[in-house]
């Protein structure tokens, strides 16, 4: 398999992939790659769970009304970000470019040495 479409499926299945990848592949790119998707969206999963329980417990303080709080417009623009951080990545990845995303990408650096 090309490093380019190894890079891409990194980011497919978000940090799942990513996690696959790092075990499996020793090539510097791919690695990189996997990692940043490991961070990125393992970081996002959690971000996603902790929001998902404050919104649970706002809808049985807040009624039906509750998911529309602070939080659950948070979750609706932590999603959004997601979608276009993971499009992004898969794009890059495929034009093969090394592409850091801020903070992230320094960690993944490191974890992919």
């Amino acid at each position: 398999m090309e490093e380019n479409v190894a890079g891409l499926l990194c980011y497919v299945l978000g940090w799942i992939t990513g996690l696959v990848f790092m075990l499996i592949d020793k090539r510097p790119f791919v690695r990189f790659h996997a990692a940043q998707s490991l961070v990125t969206f393992g970081g996002l999963h959690v971000i996603h769970i902790v929001l998902g329980f404050v919104i649970g417990g706002s809808l049985f303080a807040g009624g039906f009304f509750g998911a529309w709080s602070l939080f659950g417009m948070i979750l609706a623009a932590v999603n959004l970000i997601g979608l276009v951080v993971w499009i992004l990545c898969m794009v890059k990845a495929f034009q093969h470019e090394r592409f850091k995303l801020p903070v992230v990408g320094d960690i993944a650096e490191n974890i992919a040495k």
